[in-house]
Formats: C-alpha cells, structure tokens, sequence
C-alpha cells in the first residue's frame, strides 16, 4: 500500500514536472524572438550585437538572462524528469509515449544549448566548438559531412554562426515545444487512465 502510494505521488510529481518544463521551453522560446530583434548572427556582430541587448536595449539584459536560465532549468529539469519516471515505475508499453517524447526533449535542450555555444562570439565559445568539431568529423561516415552543414564548408566563419542560429532558432524550438507538448498530453492521459482503472479502495 505505501508502494502504491509512493509511485503514485511520483506519477503526480512527473505531471507536476511536465508543466514546468513546457513553461520553461515557452519561457525560453519567446525570450529568443525578442532577442533575434536584435541579435547579428555574424562573426564580427554577435559579440557587439548581445553586448548591446545587455546594456542598451530596455530590459535587454534580462531577457537574455531569462532565456540563458530558462534553457540550463530545461535540461535539469528534463533529467530529473527522467529520473523521476523511473523511480515510479513507468515502464509498461502505455508509458511508451510519455518516455519517448521525454527523451527526445531532453535530448531537443541539450542541442539547443550545444548550438548556442558559438553564437556570443567569444573565444571560449568558439575554442569549444573547434573541439566539438573534431569530435563531429570522427564521426564514421557522416561526420565530414556534419561538419561542412554546421560550419558552411569551411573553417568557422560568419556562415557557421548563420547556420547555427537556423538550427538554434528555427528547427530545434520548433521539435522541443512539441515535445514538451506531447509529453505533458501523454503524462495526463496515462494519469486519468490510472486513476480509472485504480479499484475505488485505492483511492482512499
């Protein structure tokens, strides 16, 4: 009986979770567009280009801060999820939705935090993606290819950064939104069904 009440406290705590992350990737969507008003993604204009968000723009300075935190709480969250997930038992094949887009969010903010490495410009950033690079092109098969998509065919350049702020904000926020969605739909459903299914003794 503790059991059953433990997993089910679980359960409600991975809805409860599920929420906060969708909250977190809207949070972390919408302060993206507000930043690309003003966001350069070119080598020379990335750098000056978020300085300017950070001291001249109206409130510039915490949007950008608000997008950095709500995409760091994103992954920490997404993980926990995971963790929580499991602890409570979900494995039978009516979880399998709730698990996979799961996943697949998780795996959505961790690319999007990979991509935005080299989009402020700085030589942290950009030493980082050289290394990220090397491990790219050793990837058997693809990884040449890989390589020329995110740099351009080339060596790190303006058209990397263009490219990247594409993948960054236009395809991964799009995949990690409907994830997010998913997953929190997924999470309900399996959650109404169990509380259906539970003998009325259960449940008191």
């Amino acid at each position: 009986m503790q059991s059953t009440q433990f997993d089910r406290i679980l359960r409600r705590l991975a809805t409860i979770l599920s929420v906060v992350i969708l909250t977190l990737c809207l949070i972390y969507v919408s302060t993206g567009v507000l930043l690309s008003f003003y966001y350069e993604p070119t080598a020379g204009g990335a750098y000056n280009s978020l300085k300017t968000i950070d001291t001249e723009v109206t409130y510039g300075w915490l949007f950008h801060r608000a997008h950095d935190i709500a995409g760091n709480w994103a992954i920490a969250i997404a993980l926990v999820q995971i963790v929580v997930m499991f602890l409570s038992r979900q494995f039978r094949q009516s979880w399998l939705i709730a698990w996979i887009s799961g996943i697949f969010f998780t795996l959505s903010a961790i690319a999007l935090d990979w991509t935005s490495m080299i989009l402020d410009w700085t030589q942290e950033g950009y030493w980082r993606f050289s290394i990220e690079l090397g491990n790219i092109q050793a990837i058997p098969l693809i990884g040449n290819q890989l390589r020329d998509i995110l740099t351009g065919g080339g060596a790190i350049s303006s058209v990397t950064v263009q490219h990247l702020y594409t993948i960054h904000s236009y395809i991964i926020p799009i995949a990690a939104i409907l994830f997010a969605v998913v997953h929190l739909l997924a999470l309900l459903w399996q959650e109404q069904q169990m509380y259906q299914q539970e003998p009325e003794s259960e449940l008191t």
